[in-house]
């Protein structure tokens, strides 16, 4: 039996569409989950390889669901990213006119992309989640809501039509999904590669947030995604999810990260990996001071004065 790859379901998600473009999948078996947690927990299980997840639009960020199930629980790692613009369409019942729809259905994280929208054209209808949009799609065809918000190539699969395509409040939105497993060593460096992190802060002060985004800032490190997430510990409690440009095999990265094990209680590596659609070619080159041989220049210099030879 080939190895099997698990992933937000059921078929006819977003989430599927952007895990068939993974040469991989070729020779994995994919298994539709009915959630972001049940499909990481299948990784921490064993019963899949990995599971491939949403972890970020472009229009409300992280997805917290996703993020809380890494913060938490047994540590799983990122190894691959892969981006998908995202267009809805308003899949009903054949038949349906759109002055019959009173329900309609999405996942959540579908909501704040189709606001707009559904203000202008259903001012009246009442928005209830579901698990996925594919799973919406699912409810429409068995009657549970009128419409749903999903992907255009679900609706074939649900025996639904497309009343209304092309569906977006804001132009050029993407989604962002990853693929996880169990901890292992990271794949060597692109040249274009990104490194996450969660970081538990020591405490609640002045500037708590500051020191350790100065881990990162005295180092060149440039940060593509800062979120917090509560700890469930009280109100001021944080955890901080962190994209990081580079590889923690690069000096500053590896460097940044140091300091924060330091300084924090906890920090969480959830993996370096290959950034999405970027050509390591395209990448500016490290701030100067801040490449790998600068790093070892300074090293090679402290080391001189250690030994009198300075």
């Amino acid at each position: 039996m080939p190895a099997s790859y698990a992933y937000l379901g059921p078929e006819g998600t977003f989430t599927e569409v952007a895990l068939r473009t993974l040469p991989e999948t070729a020779t994995r078996q994919l298994v539709p989950m009915v959630s972001v947690p049940a499909a990481l927990d299948a990784v921490r299980t064993g019963e899949a390889e990995a599971a491939f997840v949403p972890i970020e639009n472009s229009v409300e960020g992280g997805i917290t669901t996703t993020l809380d199930e890494l913060v938490a629980g047994e540590p799983l790692m990122i190894y691959r990213e892969v981006l998908l613009s995202i267009t809805f369409a308003l899949l009903v019942r054949p038949g349906t006119q759109l002055s019959g729809i009173k329900t309609v259905t999405a996942h959540p994280a579908a909501q704040p992309q189709v606001r707009n929208w559904l203000k202008a054209h259903l001012p009246d209808a009442v928005w209830e989640s579901a698990a996925s949009n594919a799973d919406g799609a699912r409810l429409v065809q068995e009657g549970r809501y009128d419409a749903a918000f999903a992907g255009e190539f679900a609706a074939a699969r649900y025996g639904l039509e497309a009343l209304e395509t092309g569906i977006h409040d804001a132009e050029n939105a993407q989604t962002r999904f990853v693929l996880v497993g169990k901890p292992a060593r990271p794949a060597a460096p692109t040249g274009a590669d990104k490194t996450s992190v969660v970081v538990w802060q020591r405490d609640d002060h002045p500037g708590a947030l500051l020191e350790i985004l100065q881990e990162f800032a005295v180092r060149g490190v440039n940060l593509m995604l800062l979120q917090s997430r509560p700890t469930g510990e009280g109100i001021g409690n944080y955890c901080f999810a962190i994209d990081a440009e580079g590889h923690v095999s690069d000096r500053r990265v590896g460097e940044a990260l140091t300091g924060l094990k330091r300084m924090c209680p906890q920090v969480r590596f959830l993996g370096s990996y290959p950034r999405a659609e970027v050509d390591p070619a395209d990448v500016r080159p490290p701030r100067a001071g801040t490449s790998d041989g600068e790093f070892a220049a300074a090293s090679d210099w402290l080391a001189r004065c250690l030994d009198g030879r300075f």
